[in-house]
């Protein structure tokens, strides 16, 4: 079952096409990564593709929902975590995750039931009553993927969430990824380390404005003859002619 699903889908600003016709399909519980240097359009298609900007042409389904006609809808079904993590620092652990339920829509008993649960997955309970500003970072990536999905949606976009965490961190942060999907959502991720795109089911790495590769890592190393997706991803980034997003 495919829960993303884009046809040909545009976006230009004047005379600048920043996304060229782009096709491709998302199943759900995949882990889809959407790979492309600074530039390459892939966060201008992940704003049409959550309902926040309009096509100029083409069209795209999320979760069964057009993201032109019914971008409420799509806005609703759907998570988001961006690198910036999106946290009140001056409110605890608890208080965050309350305000995400309560801007989800969630009813009072489900989200005191949501808390405990998250809480006790991530092994946060000692810290429930902790000030976020007071977490690691890593700490902090951890609880606002939590946030992201705490209201169980059915796909879940993360835009370069591990930027400026250590590899450690950034490998924790990934057990979620998997658990989650094993969950049945899907996470639609973008990423600068190609060491995480090693973690996708597949991938597609877009060049100015157009994706120029769409499939697993495997069968992309395979294609292009080498032994790690950096490789893959530069001798295709290498050939980008614009560089501002």
């Amino acid at each position: 079952m495919n829960v993303i699903i884009a046809k040909n889908l545009t976006k230009t600003f004047g005379d600048f096409m920043a996304v060229d016709h782009i096709s491709f399909e998302v199943k759900k519980g995949e882990i889809f990564g959407f790979l492309g240097a600074n530039g390459a359009g892939k966060t201008t298609a992940m704003r049409m593709l959550c309902g926040l900007s309009k096509p100029t042409f083409g069209m795209g389904q999320v979760a069964g929902f057009d993201i032109v006609k019914q971008s409420e809808n799509v806005k609703a079904c759907i998570g988001y975590m961006s690198q910036r993590f999106a946290l009140y620092e001056d409110l605890k652990v608890w208080e965050n995750l309350r305000l995400y339920g309560g801007i989800y829509g969630l009813r009072n008993a489900q989200i005191n039931r949501k808390i405990d649960e998250m809480l006790n997955r991530l092994g946060f309970q000692a810290e429930k009553n902790t000030m976020v500003s007071a977490l690691p970072l890593g700490w902090k990536q951890k609880l606002a993927f939590t946030a992201a999905i705490f209201h169980d949606p059915k796909i879940v976009f993360l835009d370069e969430p591990t930027g400026g965490v250590d590899p450690a961190a950034r490998r924790q942060f990934w057990e979620l990824i998997y658990d989650t999907a094993d969950r049945g959502i899907t996470v639609f991720v973008t990423t600068h380390y190609m060491d995480e795109a090693e973690y996708c089911n597949r991938v597609s790495i877009m060049v100015d404005g157009r994706i120029d590769a769409l499939d697993s890592p495997k069968a992309l190393k395979e294609k292009f003859q080498v032994s790690n997706m950096e490789e893959v991803f530069f001798q295709l980034a290498g050939k980008a002619k614009r560089k501002d997003s």
